[in-house]
């Protein structure tokens, strides 16, 4: 394996581990300092809404700036962000943080390093082998990130068991994750030059917008759609379901932690067989013919009886709820000129971010109204299937070079 690949891969293990590592408490620990459903909603809106505009300004200047320093400024902000959630309880200062600071209230990818890390594997790899190794990335992902939700709600889980208070157990779990973005800092410093822009993409051909020019109304088509998507999985991200099923079930941190464990492991191998079915019926077809039954799932979870059910609906969802990532990531890779690479991944990154800003303060006003408890559920998951109803009707005839 090429040494960059290798590099990248072992990056996105580490971050997607420290994401799945504080997931799992993070609103538990917003509640212990004394934040409100409604506060914990906004700030987890803050969040999404300052990564839109650090990961726009990012990586629409990857090529230019360099990919690999853009890449480590990333890494520094996620420890930014730990390191001020950890020390103060003001709630201005954690708005602040959460719109400067990179950090993931859902365990999924979150910041400018995605769309770079894709750009730089496009192009180190040959089209035939881009879906698969997108595959294997978004595997190794998920995997990481089901790790690090065990890790970190069995840690919180046994520090209280020794004698410490929640708040204390939850502030260690904040300590890895800034250590975590110390750690991938220095991981990247060991990118060579390799997974810069080539000269061809740093030109600047006529009428380019966010680096974007041929291929502008299809990045844009897609946006819009992705930000629909976004919009339904925001009500419904990592940390807002740890916090429903510890309401609805009383449930612990350890508990939890397992489930998402148990969820994110089968995700990741959900996002591999993927590649076979594209093989088969298209990137397309898999996107929405994997995605609809996965959002009828959803909509089933609140609506089990008993824990046991609801843990096994929803295990069933992750199942194959990953299998339009990689196949999403790759189509995109494919529909757009090689030279618009970074800003089409970064374009519609910023456009799922800015889609999944919004919707955790919906779901936190949902959460203060026991009655509404369950809606956001029903919400994500129709959204979601009117999102694979437009994506069909709109893209299914505009095919990636290997697929013709």
């Amino acid at each position: 394996m090429d040494r960059n690949v290798f590099t990248l891969f072992s990056a996105r293990i580490l971050r997607l581990f420290c994401y799945g590592f504080l997931s799992v408490v993070l609103a538990l620990y917003f509640a212990e300092i004394g934040l409100t459903e409604r506060q914990i909603g906004f700030l987890f809106t803050l969040t999404l809404v300052g990564d839109a505009g650090i990961s726009l300004w990012l990586t629409t200047t990857a090529d230019r700036y360099g990919r690999k320093r853009t890449l480590i400024v990333g890494a520094l902000l996620m420890t930014v962000a730990g390191v001020v959630f950890l020390v103060t309880h003001n709630v201005l200062i954690l708005l602040a943080a959460a719109i400067i600071g990179v950090i993931s209230p859902s365990g999924n990818e979150i910041g400018p390093f995605l769309s770079v890390e894709q750009a730089a594997l496009a192009q180190l790899l040959p089209n035939e082998k881009r879906t698969q190794m997108f595959a294997w990335y978004n595997l190794v992902g998920s995997f990481a990130t089901a790790v690090g939700a065990l890790a970190g709600g069995w840690l919180a889980q046994l520090l209280q068991f020794r004698g410490m208070s929640a708040l204390v157990a939850y502030r260690s779990v904040l300590t890895g994750y800034a250590l975590g973005g110390i750690i991938l800092a220095t991981l990247f410093l060991l990118l060579t030059r390799d997974v810069e822009a080539t000269t061809a993409s740093q030109a600047k051909p006529a009428h380019r917008v966010l680096g974007l020019h041929r291929s502008r109304g299809v990045v844009i088509r897609l946006s819009g759609l992705f930000a629909l998507d976004a919009f339904a999985g925001g009500l419904v991200v990592q940390a807002l379901i740890a916090y429903w099923f510890h309401v609805k079930f009383g449930i612990d941190a350890g508990l939890i932690g397992s489930i998402f464990f148990g969820a994110n492991m089968l995700a990741g191998v959900s996002a591999l067989l993927a590649v076979r079915l594209a093989n088969r019926i298209g990137l397309i077809n898999t996107m929405v013919f994997t995605h609809i039954p996965s959002n009828l799932l959803l909509i089933l979870v609140p609506l089990m009886p008993t824990l046991p059910l609801a843990i096994t609906v929803l295990l069933l969802r992750f199942s194959i709820s990953q299998m339009d990532v990689p196949t999403r990531q790759s189509y995109t890779m494919a529909v757009v000129s090689p030279d618009e690479r970074s800003a089409a991944s970064g374009v519609t990154s910023i456009a799922r971010s800015l889609g999944a800003a919004v919707s955790p303060s919906l779901t936190g006003i949902f959460f203060a109204v026991p009655a509404l408890l369950s809606v956001p559920f029903f919400l994500a998951g129709g959204l979601k299937i009117v999102y694979d109803l437009l994506l069909y009707r709109g893209f299914r005839t505009m095919r990636p070079p290997e697929e013709d």
